[in-house]
């Protein structure tokens, strides 16, 4: 299980040209399930974004996370974070979960974090998302377990 975060001041995530989510201050995270995967790193990542300090004080160090600044998540599945392109120019997708379990655990990490104190909006599992977002920083923060 894989997720990339980035620190933003604003997001909006939309599927043909309609606005499913948007949020102001927090993070954009990119969450890809991996072949075997279970509750249990889903759990720990969504026990890890909660309390990640990506946030800057008032000291500007960074050190609150993003239930600290009263942030929100965008939460977005991917599984091209699972693509491997070290042999040839054409990813493979072999080490990403099948969709239906890909999306189980995806939901399942979701409402860990809700569950966690974090107000999460989500993305759309499996459609073609188009996103937007202002990056603060820019800050991005890669993940694996």
């Amino acid at each position: 299980m894989r997720f990339v975060a980035q620190r933003v001041t604003g997001a909006a995530l939309t599927v043909d040209g309609r606005l499913v989510s948007e949020i102001g201050r927090g993070l954009v995270v990119y969450f890809g399930v991996g072949v075997g995967d279970a509750e249990k790193q889903a759990e720990k990542c969504a026990e890890k974004l909660s309390a990640l300090r990506v946030f800057e004080d008032e000291a500007g160090k960074m050190n609150l996370s993003v239930k600290d600044v009263k942030g929100e998540i965008l939460f977005v599945s991917q599984f091209t974070l699972l693509g491997d392109c070290r042999k040839g120019n054409r990813p493979s997708f072999t080490a990403a979960e099948q969709p239906v379990r890909a999306e189980e655990l995806y939901r399942y990490a979701g409402e860990k974090l809700i569950s966690l104190g974090v107000p999460v909006k989500w993305g759309v599992f499996g459609a073609h998302m188009h996103i937007e977002q202002k990056n603060d920083g820019p800050v991005t923060i890669l993940y694996e377990v």
